[in-house]
């Protein structure tokens, strides 16, 4: 089955992963921890997350290290951009009208 970037981020487990290593790299065993779930359900996220191709896992010694691979992720940013570009453009136009009955007050 084909992972894509899209089903790495559908599951907010592996959102909250995402979001802890956009810091540092993090053994499993500490991402583990964070969670409410046994250290296997964790890995399964994790591998998911790899084979995604948003995280890479390197191994040093004993321990596996995740490291966030960011690059992936702006293919989400990417299609993201013309929801962004239309929200913009409704902020603008309440900003407009928020100016336009502020200064309607004033002169009152």
């Amino acid at each position: 089955m084909r992972r894509d970037v899209y089903q790495a981020i559908a599951d907010p487990t592996r959102r909250q992963i995402l979001m802890s290593l956009t810091g540092e790299r993090k053994k499993v065993n500490a991402l583990a921890a964070q969670f409410d779930m046994t250290r296997q359900a964790v890995s399964l996220h994790v591998k998911f997350l790899q084979e995604c191709g948003v995280i890479s896992i390197e191994q040093e010694g004993r321990e596996r290290y995740c490291c966030l691979e960011a690059q992936k992720l702006s293919e989400v940013a990417d299609w993201l951009e013309p929801f962004r570009t239309l929200w913009n453009k409704r902020l603008d136009r309440l900003d407009n009208l928020l100016d336009e009955l502020q200064g309607k007050n004033k002169k009152r």
